[in-house]
């Protein structure tokens, strides 16, 4: 599916979700505990699926700058909401952990998003690894809105931009996934694409595998 549209309510900035994340509401049978950089995504699937059953937090986005930390700050999610829900599903990939999130939730009898990272499930996990490219730099609209936040400042480009180089000196394109039709993101992205001295591509994915899969979810059965 591939939403048309970037009128997506109730939705806290992206400052907030990548510091502060989503609190619950405390409503709802089933808990999605995810990345903040997916609220916007999933809070609109929820709502034009009508799937009230289902409440959302989201642990800081900036988390992905520190891979490491997030498997024991899903731990201490889930530890910390278990009380108040009948199931509670993950919403992210192994972002990163080498595996120790999978391994994590196996342990906490909990599921989560198949597959390597955002990328991959927004563009379908399948398709992603049939495409093989390695020398692709990849954005989704979260991350092309907050570029300068999450990529450019914290490699130390904006001060030392000598270090593109050693950064991206293998890549040769930038992959713009998009979740929603906005051509300033589109334009933004292209911008972005050249201030990295790379080529461009736009790939309009929708919300991939993460719609398939929440949608799997809502319909289980609660104990």
């Amino acid at each position: 599916m591939c939403p048309m549209t970037t009128a997506i309510p109730d939705t806290p900035d992206d400052s907030q979700l990548a510091s502060d994340g989503l609190a619950a509401s405390g409503e709802g049978k089933i808990l999605l505990l995810a990345c903040g950089a997916l609220a916007r995504e999933i809070i609109d699937i929820k709502t034009r699926n009508g799937w009230d059953h289902m409440d959302l937090t989201c642990l800081p986005a900036i988390l992905h700058n520190s891979p490491h930390k997030i498997t024991d700050a899903v731990r201490a999610a889930v530890d910390k909401h278990r009380p108040n829900y009948d199931q509670i599903f993950v919403v992210y990939a192994d972002c990163g952990t080498g595996g120790l999130l999978k391994a994590a939730c196996d342990e906490m009898g909990v599921e989560m998003v198949v597959g390597p990272h955002c990328y991959a499930f927004f563009d379908g996990v399948q398709a992603f690894e049939d495409r093989g490219e390695v020398t692709s730099f990849y954005l989704t609209d979260f991350l092309v809105r907050q570029f300068d936040s999450f990529i450019w400042k914290p490699l130390g480009l904006d001060k030392h931009p000598a270090l593109l180089e050693m950064y991206f000196g293998n890549y040769e394109a930038l992959v713009y996934l998009s979740q929603v039709d906005d051509p300033k993101l589109v334009e933004m992205a292209q911008e972005q694409a050249s201030r990295m001295g790379l080529s461009f591509e736009h790939r309009r994915t929708g919300y991939g595998d993460l719609e398939t899969t929440i949608a799997d979810w809502s319909q289980r059965d609660t104990p």
